[in-house]
């Protein structure tokens, strides 16, 4: 019954943006008659794909086709509000993570849904929209890591060149950002007494107000959110949007690609694709494919088309085009701990009868302001260093906050889609049903932990094995111990209570019951039992020096072991960044199209 509800309302909000909301973006006219050959083929219309190959139809001699395995972005994308609708919507693969071995012991199957963008846009179209570059360190690690020309010197440019910042801009932070970029970067606009308090809290520990794509990344901040004037500024809308006018630019939707095929030679001639489910065909390509994919369906591309360790690739009978063992290896997610809820004063968080409001919509409709800019419930986020490096200016705990709780829907829907068992849900947040709160959800930055992306069969309309192996590093289970303390320290100050009448729902965890209470063997159980994904996939075509044996990709993001190859998105990253992937996928997307340039001798 739930999810038909879920459904009927989900098609309920779609007819009223499109009845009442008229400058929502529109459908792209994604069905071209395709030509035999082009010069470049981009795998993938997400948020790399999306700056690649609208950068390649910047040469007007270059005849570029992107291939999406998706759709266009439905209308409730669009709406920042409606972000846990654009996650659970059309716009995304249904995948799940493999059953963990050493977390989420209370979530279905010790699994969970993993929600990642599929259509245009990708995951840029249904993320929570926040800005957060990383840290300066990140991208030095890279570099130092032998990746020559990812330090931070070398990528701010890029994180420039994307930007248009509509942001506070100050003497600290303006020569960080970028002004007149495609991508469109603004302030929250709108929030609950939740994000003073935060603020306000924060400074009661001791920390400073921050911009965190500025000079310092320790601190608590207000968000920045990629939308334009209360819409969503998916990499789609602000990339390939303006440039659908190019005639040496096709772009094909519904096209899901099968396999790279390849000369005698080992190069790459052709991409073949199902369009709209029905027979396979090829198109031809002259100069290169880039896969940008994202970190789940780029390896399972290369281990379809015969690019992988030699052992699985046999294993399901795929010829062998080049062992190279490390793809799909390396996965990496940041594991965030889930369920840390403060009840809280009547009308000070966020509750879902605002957004039926039709006083809400029309707002919206007239001046693009009001509670449907924001994305719900999230109201700021926190970085710190608890010591887990020798350098308190990197952080290794993010702490995100939310003027909303798992419960809030009395456990009519959220609890489904973050994937809880239903006995334990009912359990432990039944006491919240009808209350407003705010959670507070640590997030580990570096994680020790390493997963997989593996083929489940030779069938490429099939899922692959998804297995992020969280907390299988025991030192990822003892940061996150401190990531709860830290929470439990902020959710308490006087500027949480005082100001919202904040009380910690301190019930035992069903699964942790026999443990003392609030020690550090019971907030370990409760991180094994509550620690899920952030849904930030990462380094499964891991970019390393050529001695790595796990590298699949060289600091120019050409594949190993074959020719006219390249990988753009979050797949290359040899290790995650201090946040979200957003923008540092942006600015891959724009880092790689400048290579690919330079290589064929574009002067730019």
């Amino acid at each position: 019954m739930f999810p038909s509800l879920w459904s009927f309302g989900r098609s309920l909000v779609r007819m009223l943006l499109t009845t009442i909301v008229t400058d929502l973006p529109m459908d792209f006219d994604t069905d071209p008659q395709l030509q035999a050959a082009y010069d470049f083929v981009v795998v993938g219309g997400g948020t790399s794909g999306s700056v690649v190959a609208s950068r390649l139809a910047e040469v007007p001699s270059w005849r570029v086709l992107l291939l999406e395995s998706g759709g266009s972005a439905t209308p409730e994308t669009a709406v920042p509000a409606f972000s846990l609708l654009a996650m659970d919507g059309d716009n995304k693969w249904d995948y799940r993570v493999a059953p963990q071995a050493h977390a989420q012991y209370n979530f279905k199957g010790h699994s969970s849904p993993y929600p990642l963008g599929k259509g245009m846009g990708g995951s840029s179209s249904i993320n929570l929209m926040t800005h957060v570059r990383g840290n300066k360190r990140d991208y030095d690690n890279w570099a130092h890591l032998g990746n020559l020309g990812w330090d931070y010197h070398s990528v701010l440019p890029y994180f420039r060149k994307s930007e248009d910042f509509h942001g506070k801009v100050t003497n600290d932070n303006s020569e960080f950002h970028g002004f007149g970029g495609p991508l469109s970067v603004e302030a929250q606009s709108w929030s609950t007494p939740v994000q003073d308090a935060l603020l306000d809290g924060g400074r009661e520990l001791g920390y400073p107000v921050i911009d965190p794509n500025g000079y310092s990344q320790i601190g608590f901040s207000a968000l920045d959110l990629t939308t334009h004037r209360g819409i969503r500024s998916s990499a789609s809308e602000s990339y390939l949007r303006p440039n659908i006018y190019r005639k040496n630019l096709d772009i094909c939707t519904h096209a899901h690609v099968t396999k790279i095929t390849f000369d005698d030679y080992n190069r790459a001639v052709g991409v073949r694709f199902l369009r709209k489910g029905e027979k396979e065909q090829e198109v031809f390509v002259s100069r290169e494919v880039i896969l940008s994919a994202g970190a789940v369906n780029t390896p399972q591309i290369l281990l379809l088309s015969g690019i992988g360790g030699r052992h699985q690739l046999h294993k399901l009978g795929i010829f062998v085009n080049a062992d190279v063992p490390g793809v799909g290896a390396n996965l990496q997610d940041h594991p965030t701990v889930y369920g840390l809820t403060w009840k809280i004063k009547r009308g000070m968080g966020q509750n879902l009868i605002n957004m039926v409001d039709p006083s809400v919509f029309a707002d919206y409709r007239l001046h693009k302001r009001g509670v449907l800019t924001s994305p719900f419930g999230l109201e700021g986020k926190a970085w710190t260093s608890l010591g887990y490096t020798v350098d308190p200016a990197w952080p290794d705990l993010e702490f995100t906050v939310f003027s909303a709780h798992p419960a809030l829907d009395n456990g009519f829907r959220i609890a489904d889609m973050m994937g809880f068992e239903r006995k334990f849900f009912g359990r432990y947040f039944s006491p919240l049903f009808g209350r407003e709160g705010f959670t507070i959800a640590p997030m580990l930055t570096r994680p020790k932990s390493r997963g997989s992306v593996t083929l489940s069969s030779s069938d490429p309309t099939e899922p692959p094995i998804i297995d992020p192996n969280f907390l299988s590093s025991s030192e990822d289970v003892d940061s996150l111990i401190d990531g709860i303390k830290f929470s439990l320290l902020l959710g308490n100050t006087s500027s949480f209570r005082d100001a919202l009448e904040a009380e910690f729902h301190d019930q035992a965890l069903p699964g942790c019951e026999d443990l003392p209470y609030g020690g550090d063997a019971y907030w370990g159980c409760y991180v094994r039992h509550m620690t899920a994904s952030s849904y930030h996939p990462a380094g499964t075509c891991k970019m390393a020096v050529a001695h790595d044996p796990m590298g699949v990709v060289s600091n120019r993001l050409k594949v190993r072991g074959v020719s006219s190859i390249r990988v753009a998105d979050a797949s290359v990253m040899p290790v995650l960044p201090s946040g979200g992937l957003h923008a540092a996928c942006i600015m891959i997307g724009e880092k790689a199209a400048d290579i690919i340039k330079e290589d064929w001798g574009v002067i730019f």
